[in-house]
């Protein structure tokens, strides 16, 4: 039997709750500035499975194993104990004891099985096939399609969960996953409250303030303008040091940069590299930050007439010069990955992988074998949703018109314009967060069966399919291996599916006098031992 006990605590920075201000009410509020709040006005995480949802799971939600964003992200214990792998298929894990739900009950094996049954699935044997409107749940306890759709990916081989007692579950895949331990610490496993959930009258009001163990729970949520948490004092990881965080939703930089200076913004979110200097030539603030565990990603739809020729696809990825556009826009802050994947990866890392060389001659020599003839193909564009998003396209743009490429911009609103499947929908912006170090949870979070690219109709590719499945259920690290440069080789360079840009990088800036630190990932951590305000 393989022993995979976890009884090393979270590892916490050396930061702690003031203690006078912790045992009273004059405990702060924060205001964070951010560029979105949420892409489906909602928090149920299988359902804001973004940039902007990474964000804040972990303040109001969390899972059976952890992640310690303020480390090397590995993993640790979180709502369970320790676990253990009866064999290949099977995870055993011991919950923690005397956990209080924001409604006050005690969490049970019970919410665990639910949290990974028709919280998931929901009861209706639903596929996931489609998109869901940020109206999706105003009727039904059914989850919406999308839901169903990332659940069924995110946990391909679960057959069910077996509780053995109150304190004490055990997952049953229907294949060998290595990768189990990984997928329940994903933010889609949150352990949350099956009895407010039952109360709940629809799914949708259920999604925008679901009730989990976070330090903090969701207070009020006006869509598309601000949310406020506040402490959830009964935690189990001890009080949170805030009395109550309020994220408000500021898109422009500007706007986000002078409420800090005014102070109507203690923390603002989401800083462009060219703006760093600026905030911190002001000695009352710092930024702080790094790259992450995200790629930024061009995304092609194959259904385009124009692109449906994968020599044109081809051509456009020999056209872009990453390193000019990394140079020119993020000062040396952030790195150009060998393909979509991470050093994180440890022992699944292809470390001679190479991106598609930048070759103009080449691009041009593709583009006369396709007969291509000028086609505009269109860039749907939103408005700096990513960091320096605007004008990592305008350089891309002239990049592809430098070798007779014409990609045309056209600006949207939101996601759902962006990806609907309407006439002109060519390319696009996105990105790929790789949850835990291995390939299933980057690559195959966005592409092959169930993802986000098929059920937009974007990209799908049957040996993919085949080949991200056998991955899956692989054992043998060399055939996994072998796999994944497989995957590579198909949606890089046969068939593309994407380009590379760059790895993300996060900074938030700050007032200097509030002690906190930032994490290796998207996640903001107010919790127990990462804030002290007054330092």
């Amino acid at each position: 039997m393989i022993h995979l006990s976890r009884r090393a605590i979270l590892a916490a920075p050396t930061l702690l709750a003031m203690p006078a201000i912790a045992q009273s009410d004059d405990r702060p509020t924060l205001t964070i500035a951010v560029q979105k709040l949420s892409n489906s006005n909602t928090f149920e995480p299988p359902r804001e499975q973004s940039n902007v949802g990474f964000r804040i799971h972990g303040l109001y939600a969390e899972q059976l194993i952890g992640t310690n964003w303020l480390g090397n992200a590995e993993l640790v214990p979180g709502l369970a104990t320790e676990w253990r792998r009866p064999d290949a298929a099977t995870l055993e894990l011991t919950l923690r004891q005397g956990v209080r739900f924001h409604d006050g009950r005690e969490m049970t094996a019970e919410d665990v099985a639910f949290s990974f049954a028709e919280r998931l699935f929901g009861t209706q044997g639903a596929t996931g096939a489609g998109q869901s409107t940020v109206l999706a749940g105003t009727a039904t306890k059914e989850p919406p399609s999308e839901v169903v759709a990332v659940s069924r990916r995110t946990y391909p081989g679960l057959d069910r969960i077996e509780i053995v007692d109150r304190h004490t579950v055990r997952f049953i895949n229907r294949t060998p996953d290595v990768t189990l331990e990984g997928r329940i610490a994903q933010s889609v496993g949150a352990i949350l409250s099956r009895e407010a959930f039952a109360a709940a009258p629809s799914w949708l009001e259920w999604g925008r303030a679901p009730i989990g163990t976070g330090p903090y729970r969701i207070a009020e949520f006006r869509p598309d303008t601000s949310l406020v948490m506040e402490a959830h004092d009964d935690y189990w990881g001890g009080r949170p040091p805030a009395r109550r965080l309020r994220f408000v939703e500021v898109p422009e930089v500007s706007g986000r940069v002078n409420g800090l200076f005014s102070g109507e913004y203690d923390f603002a979110c989401d800083i462009p590299p060219d703006q760093i200097g600026v905030v911190e030539r002001n000695a009352r603030f710092e930024v702080l930050g790094s790259p992450i565990n995200n790629i930024r990603k061009l995304s092609f739809d194959k259904t385009n007439p124009v692109l449906a020729d994968a020599r044109v696809r081809r051509a456009m990825t020999h056209a872009i010069d990453r390193r000019v556009a990394v140079d020119a826009l993020w000062a040396g802050r952030t790195a150009i990955p060998r393909g979509m994947q991470l050093e994180s990866y440890g022992p699944m890392y292809l470390a001679d992988w190479e991106n598609p060389r930048f070759d103009p001659a080449e691009a041009r020599r593709l583009l006369r074998e396709a007969n291509y003839q000028g086609q505009p193909i269109t860039y749907r564009l939103l408005n700096n949703y990513y960091i320096n998003q605007v004008s990592n396209a305008q350089i891309m743009i002239e990049m592809w018109r430098a070798v007779g490429i014409n990609v045309q911009i056209a600006m949207q609103e939101n996601f759902a314009q962006v990806t609907a499947r309407t006439p002109g929908r060519g390319v696009r912006d996105w990105s790929n967060t790789s949850i835990f170090g291995d390939p299933v949870a980057g690559i195959l979070r966005s592409f092959g069966p169930r993802t986000e690219a098929e059920r937009t109709g974007e990209w799908s590719n049957e040996e993919f399919n085949r080949t991200s499945a056998a991955l899956e259920t692989e054992t043998d690290i060399a055939r996994r291996r072998d796999h994944f440069r497989r995957l590579l080789t198909i949606v890089e360079r046969e068939d593309p599916g994407y380009i590379v840009l760059h790895q993300a990088a996060a900074f938030t800036a700050k007032r200097k006098d509030i002690g906190w630190r930032a994490a290796n990932g998207w996640a903001m951590n107010f919790g127990p031992g990462n804030l002290r305000v007054g330092a």
